[in-house]
């Protein structure tokens, strides 16, 4: 055994325990600190983002490994790309509010992690000692990326307000190989085409407890026939789909769902790395191809993990005593981006007509003598949550109760109407996303909230007005200005609002010909492979992401290409067999060497889109491909 094999041996019982491996990848965009501090001397904590106190939030905690001094500037970098990739992704799109980004900046001695790319390779200082093979292990995979566990979380541990209740570590190696691990904490490589990609998979697993849906172990080896019992996973299944009904188990409540990775939701074979015996609930998912979404399945799974995180009552009158009948009582809520939080108000199990005020008047209740119990009850009325039990859960749904007694007096504190909390005003907010501003809570009154749109009074739906629901206004294309103020106060809040989707155009590498015909998309006739490349334009600061479907199946993130992020995107009949995994199959997919390799002849449509920092999804754009079989080429056999 080499030394630095040995190292890895002695390193291996502290290293993460990890049970990804890893498929294929993903793009994207975030916001980056506003100062970005040196780390010559030490470890550095530098907030990214900043939703809410670290102790109300769930925080992903970032930290770099084989990032020399020097070198800082390309993690800061590597950290914006993987970010930006989070954010165009749901649920952490709808969910970005609920989140603290915090980048640990660590200098390592040396640049590069261990074992990288091969076990011969050497081993380096480094601050967290990450290593490809599972911390240089010869009986581990090479893109099985580890880090070691202690000096992780000690390193976490500097956040302040932040536990491992509350955090996700994310480590990223400084590396361009293709690697990464979910475990108790998540691992990337920084630099890879498709290292973005391989975050948002491996926080499916370490936050999530979600499985591989891979159909191998080793690549290029494909797996046996699960004979085990019915999984523990919630995404895979020995059931049919008949039998899910009327068990009511597993995806029942999913199933014949148009998926959001593409295709429908029912069952197909493969996944927990056996080829056959074990269903899974689409063709394709992020945990089974990276570059497609998270399905409902697995999305429901990850709101409910993010949401147990936090609580959605971040604050609200004190319970622990008796108040009087003379007050007002409030609560405090989280605010999604994708959508409002429902709030349903109870005196004596009775449902009072609030429509969803965050303030309820006792005074206007005219409440008989006596005591009284007030109840508030806060859902997430998501449409990503089907399970009842998922909805009602701490994790969707929080409650606080009061005992109201008529006989008590309230003391009167002079409390002055100001903004207490709203969504940050420093950037662009998307023209479909909820912007919210709090308030602080007078015990004799409530304080209104006025919203204009270019000067003109908008109004929520209900009598929330913290929250303005920008989907609902149906916003013309372009920037808007959004004001919130306290009436006979000098308190506001202003937002650029941006309403104008980034665009994406397409360059092609040169076709046999150019088809137009009135009334269709333009068609591009080959007879073998042919290269793509997406650019996305906008007219706002912040990164991009770009998309494209084949046929309407799944939205599938551009990444460039696997060996080359600058490099456009490769179509060809039967796919390119890239370390034992296949990209870019005209038609219908191929993910691995043994699926069908059977040219899909004739015409495909392929549209593109755009995903911008805002947060606003383009109108999808589409043109034609005919692909003709050249004269006297070799067709694979039966």
């Amino acid at each position: 055994m080499t030394s630095q094999r040995r190292k890895g041996a002695r390193r291996g019982l502290a290293r993460l325990v990890a049970v990804c491996l890893l498929a294929v990848g993903l793009v994207g965009t975030g916001p980056a600190a506003a100062e970005t501090p040196t780390t010559a001397d030490g470890p550095v904590v530098v907030p990214v983002q900043t939703t809410g106190p670290a102790d109300r939030r769930f925080n992903l905690v970032f930290m770099g490994d084989g990032y020399t001094a020097a070198e800082m500037p390309a993690f800061r970098a590597d950290l914006e790309r993987h970010l930006n990739t989070l954010w165009s992704i749901e649920p952490f799109a709808s969910y970005r509010s609920y989140v603290n980004v915090w980048a640990v900046e660590v200098p390592s001695a040396e640049s590069g992690v261990d074992c990288d790319p091969g076990l011969a390779s050497p081993a380096r200082d480094t601050a967290l000692d990450m290593g490809f093979w599972g911390g240089c292990n010869p009986g581990s995979v090479q893109r099985l990326l580890t880090v070691d566990s202690a000096k992780a979380g000690a390193l976490a541990d500097l956040v302040p307000g932040t536990s491992r209740t509350n955090r996700q570590i994310v480590a990223l190696a400084h590396s361009s190989t293709y690697g990464g691990a979910g475990g108790s904490y998540a691992t990337a490589s920084g630099g890879n085409a498709l290292s973005s990609l391989i975050t948002p998979h491996e926080i499916g697993h370490s936050l999530g407890g979600l499985q591989d849906e891979y159909d191998y172990y080793g690549r290029g080896v494909p797996g046996e026939t699960y004979e085990g019992p019915e999984p523990a996973s919630v995404h895979h299944t020995l059931l049919t789909e008949d039998q899910m009904r009327e068990r009511r188990a597993k995806w029942w409540r999913w199933l014949g769902e148009e998926s959001e990775s593409g295709g429908t939701i029912g069952r197909h074979e493969g996944g927990l790395y056996s080829t056959k015996g074990v269903w899974r609930p689409s063709r394709h998912s992020l945990m089974k191809t990276l570059g497609y979404a998270f399905d409902q399945v697995e999305r429901e799974v990850m709101v409910r993990a993010i949401s147990a995180k936090v609580s959605l009552i971040q604050d609200h009158t004190p319970d622990t005593a008796p108040i009087g009948a003379d007050r007002t009582v409030w609560v405090d809520t989280l605010h999604p981006v994708g959508g409002e939080l429902a709030v349903t108000w109870r005196l004596d199990g009775r449902t009072l007509p609030t429509r969803g005020a965050r303030t309820v008047d006792l005074r206007r209740l005219d409440l008989s003598p006596g005591t009284h119990t007030l109840t508030a009850t806060v859902t997430d009325p998501t449409p990503f949550v089907r399970d009842p039990a998922v909805r009602a859960s701490t994790a969707l749904t929080r409650t606080v109760d009061w005992t109201v007694d008529t006989s008590l007096t309230t003391q009167k504190a002079p409390v002055e109407a100001a903004f207490t909390g709203h969504t940050p005003t420093g950037d662009p907010v998307g023209g479909r996303s909820v912007v919210h501003a709090d308030t602080t809570h007078p015990t004799d009154r409530t304080p209104a909230v006025h919203w204009r749109l270019d000067g003109r009074p908008v109004h929520p739906s209900g009598r929330n007005d913290r929250d303005l629901d920008l989907g609902s206004l149906d916003l013309s294309p372009g920037t808007h200005t959004l004001t919130a103020r306290i009436p006979g106060t000098a308190e506001e809040l202003a937002w650029a609002v941006d309403a104008r989707p980034a665009t994406s155009s397409y360059e092609l590498s040169a076709p046999l010909r150019t088809v137009r015909r009135p009334g269709l998309p333009v068609e591009y006739v080959y007879d073998g492979p042919f290269t793509m490349r997406l650019t996305a334009r906008d007219d706002q600061d912040g990164a991009v992401v770009s998309q494209f479907r084949v046929d309407g199946d799944g939205w599938y993130t551009y990444y460039g290409w696997p060996t080359d992020a600058d490099a456009p995107f490769r179509f060809s009949p039967s796919g390119t067999v890239i370390d034992d995994l296949v990209y870019g199959k005209l038609g219908r997919s191929r993910v691995v060497p043994w699926d069908d390799a059977t040219p899909d002849y004739g015409t495909h449509t392929i549209e593109h889109r755009t995903i911008d920092a805002a947060g606003n999804v383009s109108r999808a754009r589409s043109f034609r491909v005919t692909l003709v079989e050249r004269a006297g080429a070799d067709r694979p056999a039966g």
